[in-house]
C-alpha cells in the first residue's frame, strides 16, 4: 500500500510520494552514517594529536631553556664548538 506525507510550511503545503519519502529517508540514513564515520576519523587524530603534541612541545621547550641557560653562561654569545 502506498502512502503520501504531506509536509506543511508556512507558504506551501507538499505532497511527498512513499517513493520519495524513503528516499529521503535512506539520504539522511547516509548522511548521518558518515557524519559518525567523520567522527571516528577525528577522534583517531585528536588521540594521535595529545599523545604526540605535548611530549614534543615539552622537549622544545626544555630545549630552549638548555639554549638561554647556555648563552647567559658565555655572556650572551654563541655555544664554543
Amino acid at each position: 500500500m502506498k502512502w503520501d506525507y504531506i509536509i506543511t510550511n508556512k507558504e506551501k503545503d507538499m505532497v511527498i510520494s512513499d517513493e520519495t519519502m524513503t528516499t529521503l529517508c535512506n539520504a539522511i540514513t547516509s548522511i548521518t552514517e558518515a557524519l559518525d564515520r567523520n567522527n571516528s576519523t577525528l577522534e583517531k587524530i585528536l588521540g594521535h594529536y595529545n599523545s604526540v603534541v605535548p611530549p614534543m612541545k615539552e622537549g622544545a621547550d626544555r630545549s630552549n631553556r638548555i639554549g638561554r641557560q647556555v648563552e647567559l653562561e658565555n655572556g650572551g654569545g654563541h655555544i664554543e664548538n
